[in-house]
């Protein structure tokens, strides 16, 4: 059976439909169930987090490679060291090679040759084994680091003002969370470490270089080095800025697939697909282009230092082949010097290749850096404390507010509730209703005056002591992907089967989930999208009343509502209510005349202020909206 009611009760769905096409609803078919089942029993323990999430901004220094690797500095020495081991076992080679030349082959002693070769081996079978270690070890090490990255930056946006997320766009968030951590996460596990390796492995060479004959090691350094490092400091240049270009584009790409992916029906309903593609295509074009401006930087960087890396072996094969024939070098010197000279060229290139990541992990640095810095609008005090149970009176003491400062929405408004009073507000379009009730709830502080619960000022208590007496019901209620047990004890994941029901009963939504194959743990679609708009809605209701609010905010719950769908969600408001201080934001009069009293708001203030008749006998803005109500309804 599917969610909902016969049709006609709140129009149809997808679930109605898929329903009377026979089709299962979201949970699991019969005959898979089982083997759901055997995989449910293979999932390991999972212990309780131990994570402490805090209101207030945390501050302090700017967020830099440096500051977030500190904590983990001993790790990181450990890691240093597998790396220097594995470094020194790797160079190995070429010195072994010129003793078993040298004293091996040129003199004819097989037991020095044998026990090089030995020795060769041994030093292989150790950097294998080493680099096993080492793998693992910061391999673990790196994901902790993501871990704990992606934790930070999560509890941030967490953290963040309504006012945040009215001015960020979704998709460019989504890049801090994803390709950002992503870039920083292969950083950690691979670009760090190989830049150790590769870096501790040049100073080795260039040891061995000085130690086995410092002429010729001074006139190779003096031939390559100014050049390599010539172009190392242009590539660098070049590619800071076009990795930068590509951090933002990769924003925009993201940004625009969450906004046409959310408004698909939208899209389709206007037939603006082939638009889309076309703006997308653009979109991704700019990527592109932003990540062709590194390629090249590359193309040119790349070739070039190979092309010094020959010149100077070339010039070593000829400089140091003179001086094995005038005596002053030995064959297996200049063999050794020309595998490490080999070698010496490698990290140099792999060096370029981890500067590409390298670049890429600070552009991401960069832009986590921001958006740590970021702090929220709405923050708790230093010295906030925690409201006591309140009685739910609520004043608004000359409050001025404004999305932006310059322009107020609200002027110098001042308004109060007694304890277990409901208030209807009303008026048009953009007067000022919701601001209010994000004023109540403070998703926003006032730019003056203050609002209270109590006595208490609102900025004056820990925020999470005040949104454990506030129930909201917003107009568009927000389902979950998850079991319908789930959204409705969304704010008491502790409450009982029992207690889930009980909410359910009185919102009036009991009889609807009790014809469904797996009751209150039927699975919901994202967003709910499988539910009608009254069925959405009364599971909404049913969440707040679960919460148990002292004080509970309803706005605009029953505009987008067919007359049906609204007098079965008025029927559960009238038990949500109940007992309860209530700020309802109203579009329609029928909503609005259950209030104690009603509020008319229009241009920034409070024009008219009473009970449902005694704002009809005084014949101003209400009675005009209520005669025009009646008119309506009557035809």
């Amino acid at each position: 059976m599917g969610f909902g009611p016969p049709v006609g009760f709140m129009g149809t769905n997808s679930n109605t439909a898929a329903r009377d096409a026979g089709l299962p609803h979201a949970g699991v078919p019969g005959h898979l169930q089982a083997e759901v089942d055997a995989v449910l029993d293979r999932e390991p323990d999972h212990p309780p987090p131990g994570i402490v999430f805090d209101q207030r901004h945390p501050g302090g220094a700017p967020f830099t490679l440096r500051s977030f690797l500190w904590p983990h500095r001993l790790r990181l020495l450990g890691a240093l060291i597998l790396v220097i081991i594995e470094t020194v076992l790797l160079q190995a080679g070429p010195l072994l090679t010129q003793i078993g030349i040298d004293r091996g082959v040129d003199e004819g002693n097989r037991s020095v040759l044998v026990t090089v070769a030995g020795l060769y081996l041994g030093a292989i079978v150790l950097h294998a084994v080493n680099s096993w270690v080492r793998i693992r070890y910061t391999g673990t090490l790196g994901e902790d680091l993501s871990k704990s990255l992606r934790i930070r930056v999560f509890s941030h946006l967490q953290r963040q003002s309504l006012g945040f997320y009215t001015r960020e766009k979704a998709g460019v968030l989504m890049t801090r969370m994803t390709s950002d951590i992503e870039a920083l996460s292969q950083l950690f596990q691979e670009g760090l470490v190989s830049f150790a390796v590769q870096g501790l492995t040049l100073v080795v060479i260039t040891v061995v270089l000085f130690l086995l004959n410092p002429t010729l090691a001074l006139i190779t350094l003096c031939l390559v080095l100014p050049t390599t490092l010539v172009l190392s400091n242009w590539f660098r240049r070049r590619s800071d800025m076009a990795y930068g270009s590509v951090r933002d584009r990769i924003g925009e790409v993201l940004s625009h697939l969450q906004e046409s992916l959310a408004g698909v029906r939208v899209i389709t309903a206007h037939n603006r697909r082939r638009h889309n593609v076309i703006h997308h295509n653009n979109v991704v074009g700019d990527h592109k282009e932003a990540n062709l401006s590194a390629i090249r930087a590359a193309s040119i960087y790349t070739p070039a230092t190979e092309a010094t890396s020959v010149a100077g072996q070339a010039a070593v094969l000829a400089i140091g082949g003179s001086m094995v024939l005038n005596g002053s070098l030995t064959i297996g010197e200049l063999t050794a010097f020309l595998l490490y000279l080999s070698a010496f060229f490698a990290p140099i290139q792999s060096l370029t290749q981890l500067y590409n990541g390298y670049q890429q992990g600070q552009a991401a640095v960069r832009k986590l850096r921001e958006l740590l810095a970021t702090a929220p609008e709405v923050e708790e005090a230093k010295n906030a404390r925690p409201l006591p149970q309140v009685e739910g009176a609520i004043a608004l003491t000359n409050v001025t507010f404004g999305y932006d400062p310059e322009v107020p929405i609200l002027s110098n408004v001042s308004l109060s509730l007694q304890a277990g009073e409901s208030l209807a507000v009303v008026g048009p379009t953009g007067a000022g209703k919701s601001t209010i009730a994000k004023l109540i709830t403070r998703f926003y502080d006032p730019q003056s005056g203050t609002v209270s619960i109590d006595g208490h000022d609102l900025r004056s208590v820990t925020i999470t002591s005040l949104r454990e007496q506030l129930g909201v019901v917003p107009q568009e209620p927000f389902l979950f992907a998850g079991t319908i047990k789930d959204n409705v004890a969304f704010a008491r994941p502790s409450a009982s089967d029992e207690e889930v029901w009980q909410a359910l009963t009185a919102t009036g939504i009991d009889d609807l989930v009790e014809g469904l194959p797996n009751g209150i743990d039927t699975v919901v679609h994202e967003r709910g999208s499988s539910l009608s708009a009254g069925e959405r809605q009364l599971l909404a209701l049913a969440r707040a009343f679960l919460a148990r609010p002292r004080v509970l905010v309803l706005d605009e719950a029953t505009s987008n509502l067919d007359l049906q769908s609204e007098a079965r969600v008025e029927q559960a408001l009238d038990a949500l209510l109940e007992g309860r201080t209530a700020i309802i934001i109203a579009h329609r009069l029928a909503t609005a005349m259950k209030a104690d009293r009603i509020a008319v708001v229009d241009n920034g203030a409070i024009v008219e202020l009473g009970s449902h008749d005694e704002l009809v006998a005084l014949g101003g803005y209400y009675a005009s909206m209520h005669s025009t109500w009646v008119e309506h309804a009557s035809t």
